[in-house]
């Protein structure tokens, strides 16, 4: 179920394609690139509710838009390599896209990766360590999980009252789905980390093991590792949204984060995801945090294209979701228009 908001970037999706609006914006406009955010990568299409499938796209079209990106003049350059275009005093190189990776889900493993290596598509990975672990919560996933296997839930508040709220219908998931995941996002990340847990247990949920069936263990990242096309980065180390953490709070989730990939691996990771990445998770306390701890860039989920000017905000680096709401294979040379969204946002 598609809410009004992306209803409406849909109709303007479809007028931009229909005027061939991205092709003259791309050629006109000192955009140097995109970075495309990515989550899940599976094959089957959702079921019917599917709150979270904004957040997974099918294996055939991730390598569709590797090939259309490319058949359009796009070079697609590995995280380091878009820094140093950025960097350049001018833009002698061409135009450029970044594919990244967020929470090391392990279908990533098993249909992205495939697609990945026979495309020659280099791409960054960042990784939550302790959803690695297994002992994180991929909560937006189980409060899913939860509702589509019931026709009522119940929630207790502070006061340990108790409400009720009928699932028995589509319409009445999806408006239970985000009654409770916007009561979470607003909780303080503690308290939302014990209400998740109680919740799901309540419904025979296993945070754990969900945790474990959803992310890829250790061993399996390191096929990643072992990757010429991967660079692996931070993605803190509990999936937090950092904003909403004391300052040292919010510090130690990055620096740990980056220490324990280092202590598996050998190796710092210099490039990191913010989680959730919007304005509410994420802002210049944060970006400040990242450049202090010496990271050599930083990404948000605010979208927009990449210009010269980002060589002063490199770790407040815009991307470009490619989601299941806009897997049309027109859409592809919009969602490569960095400029249509830096100008959209006002980025």
């Amino acid at each position: 179920m598609m809410n009004l908001k992306y209803l409406a970037y849909r109709s303007a999706f479809e007028l931009l394609w229909a005027t061939q609006t991205p092709r003259l914006v791309r050629a006109l406009s000192k955009s140097r690139g995109v970075i495309f955010t990515l989550h899940r990568v599976l094959p089957d299409g959702p079921a019917d509710f599917s709150p979270n499938a904004i957040l997974q796209v099918t294996p055939q079209y991730l390598e569709h838009v590797i090939i259309r990106v490319r058949e359009m003049g796009l070079d697609i350059v590995s995280l380091d390599e878009a820094i140093e275009r950025i960097k350049a005093p001018a833009a002698s190189s061409g135009k450029f896209v970044v594919f990244t990776f967020d929470d090391a889900y392990r279908d990533n493993l098993v249909h992205a990766l495939p697609v990945l290596r026979r495309r020659k598509c280099p791409f960054t990975l960042y990784v939550p360590t302790a959803l690695v672990d297994g002992v994180g919560q991929v909560w937006w996933q189980a409060l899913e999980d939860v509702i589509a296997t019931q026709d009522a839930v119940a929630t207790a508040n502070q006061d340990g009252e108790i409400s009720y709220y009928d699932t028995n219908t589509l319409a009445q998931k999806h408006a239970v789905y985000n009654a409770l995941y916007w009561r979470m996002r607003k909780m303080p990340e503690d308290d939302r980390v014990t209400f998740i847990r109680e919740f799901a247990a309540g419904y025979g949920l296993d945070m754990d093991a969900h945790c474990r069936e959803l992310i890829m263990d250790w061993a399996e990242l390191k096929e990643f590792v072992d990757e010429p096309l991967c660079t692996i980065g931070a993605h803190t180390v509990h999936h937090f949204e950092l904003a909403k953490l004391d300052r040292e709070r919010a510090r130690q989730e990055i620096a740990q984060g980056i220490e324990v990939i280092n202590a598996q691996y050998g190796f710092a990771p210099k490039h990191l995801s913010y989680p959730i990445g919007g304005k509410a998770s994420a802002g210049p306390r944060e970006y400040e945090i990242a450049k202090k701890l010496k990271l050599t860039s930083a990404v948000t989920t605010l979208p927009g294209g990449i210009y010269h000017r980002h060589r002063d905000a490199l770790t407040s680096l815009p991307r470009i979701s490619l989601n299941g709401n806009f897997q049309q294979h027109r859409f592809v040379e919009i969602l490569a228009t960095g400029a249509i969204f830096s100008a959209a946002f006002r980025r």
